[in-house]
């Protein structure tokens, strides 16, 4: 079974990265680059069931993105990634610059899919 995952990060190198190891992964993925880009997609995506949002983003940043993303849909399950930020509300988070097998165990750990 195949999983719809959302990612979001500013940066477009690091964006691109990401969306390909999920793909590798076998997730069908698609990638936004702010806040508010994201909760459009999740709005418009019934089929979106996780979210990797990367904290530090210029405007709204992930953990606001997290908070907002959850009142729209409680049931996505949800991923942090950071360089810097310090692990906050209780969500899962994988420290970037991250490998395929770290990714490949915290997905599996933290969604039970990918």
């Amino acid at each position: 079974m195949s999983h719809t995952v959302l990612v979001v990060d500013d940066d477009p190198a690091v964006l691109d990265v990401i969306v390909g190891m999920l793909e590798d992964l076998g997730c069908e993925v698609i990638s936004a680059q702010s806040g508010p880009d994201a909760l459009g997609r999740l709005e418009q995506n019934q089929d979106i069931s996780i979210l990797i949002t990367d904290i530090n983003m210029p405007g709204m940043d992930g953990h606001e993105l997290a908070e907002l993303a959850k009142r729209v849909r409680p049931e996505l399950k949800m991923l942090q990634l950071s360089g810097r930020e310090p692990r906050r509300g209780g969500l899962p988070m994988i420290r970037k610059p991250f490998s395929f097998e770290e990714l490949a165990d915290i997905m599996q750990r933290t969604t039970g899919v990918c």
